[in-house]
């Protein structure tokens, strides 16, 4: 569908600013690139041919009777014995010597008799966020060809860890923004359009519920309810979404008694229409200018709770508990530079998108 002449217009603004517009194609990348993590940093192979037959790992569930073993057990693809039936096709020697047999089925070659020769397509990254990784010494470990950017205190792969907890967090933070801005907006829009006795009841129920201990609330509730993701999202909204009601009463409350206001009310136009087609529009500039604090302070609080032990469940790749890892392990600043690192340039990439889409959306700036 072909864009309007003004948002032709306000994607041309956008584009012109150059800092906005990388910032997106860099975030783009990244984002892209961890919306598959499943594919790039994983225990499990993405694909696997064996006696003639091809298996996805990362979508099916195979028990190691599957590939030749002996458990109805999920195969351990790691293993050196199940990556030995599945390169010499299920031979029974593997568990007698699994490297013997590993290198003479890479020849095609067992016990002087010809074989079938499976094979299995890796990640790049060996590791999912949860893998221990089989290294020696006292974790956490510094990094090294195996693991780029060193372990944590339980021996998993940093890298792993960040790649999927990059993906969490923007996630959790589109979603809450997203919920967050519609309500806040739409709770705005009302009071500043219908003023009076509407605006003041609202105000004073804004007002006590921004009182309430939001860290007290979540704590309450985790005593009594299992962590986790949904649960902290509504949590998140149930309080954020106040941030962007009082610049959307103000711009209403200033618009609500122009000229094409009261034409609009004169010509019978109902309520939600003026509000949402012919006012919204205007307050869109004051409103995306608060966008950037919005989710860079939900980003934060996720870090935040994740820190105290309060936020998503321990078993979650978190940034909040690489950082808190950091904090704990001085030894070790492999962690403290990668959980500083990906904040930065997560927060960075965000503020400079939101700050092009509110000059976009502003009549008065132009970009040469």
């Amino acid at each position: 569908m072909a864009l309007s002449p003004l948002n032709q217009r306000r994607w041309r603004n956008f584009r012109r600013n150059r800092r906005a517009y990388w910032s997106l194609m860099i975030f783009a990348v990244i984002f892209g690139i961890t919306l598959f993590a499943e594919f790039v940093a994983n225990d499990k192979p993405i694909l696997i041919q064996y006696r003639g037959q091809y298996y996805t790992p990362i979508f099916n569930f195979y028990p190691e009777t599957e590939f030749g073993g002996d458990f109805d057990t999920e195969a351990i693809y790691r293993d050196p014995e199940v990556r030995c039936l599945i390169t010499s096709g299920g031979l029974e020697d593997c568990f007698d010597d699994p490297e013997g047999i590993v290198e003479d089925a890479a020849d095609g070659v067992v016990n002087g008799e010809p074989i079938e020769k499976g094979w299995a397509l890796w990640p790049l990254i060996p590791y999912s966020y949860n893998t221990s990784v089989d290294r020696p010494g006292a974790a956490p470990l510094p990094p090294n060809h195996q693991n780029w950017l060193g372990t944590d205190d339980t021996k998993r792969d940093v890298l792993a860890r960040v790649i999927y907890g990059f993906r969490l967090s923007v996630l959790f933070t589109l979603i809450v923004t997203a919920l967050s801005s519609v309500i806040g907006i739409f709770a705005g829009a009302v009071q500043g359009y219908f003023g009076g006795r509407t605006d003041l009841i609202f105000q004073r129920i804004i007002e006590i519920w921004s009182s309430t201990p939001q860290l007290y609330v979540i704590i309450i509730l985790f005593a009594i309810l299992p962590r986790s993701f949904w649960l902290l999202v509504f949590i998140t909204v149930l309080f954020g979404w106040m941030a962007l009601v009082g610049v959307v009463r103000a711009e209403f409350l200033r618009a609500r008694n122009l000229e094409y206001v009261r034409a609009a009310k004169a010509l019978g136009v109902s309520n939600l229409v003026i509000m949402f087609r012919h006012m919204l529009p205007n307050a869109m500039v004051a409103t995306l200018t608060m966008l950037p604090f919005v989710i860079t302070g939900t980003i934060s609080l996720l870090a935040g709770l994740d820190f105290l032990g309060f936020g998503l469940p321990s078993s979650s790749p978190s940034l909040g508990e690489l950082t808190l890892q950091a904090k704990q392990n001085l030894q070790a600043p492999w962690l403290a530079f990668t959980a500083f690192f990906a904040f930065a340039i997560m927060l960075s990439l965000l503020v400079f998108i939101f700050e092009g889409v509110r000059d976009a959306f502003d009549p008065r700036k132009t970009f040469e």
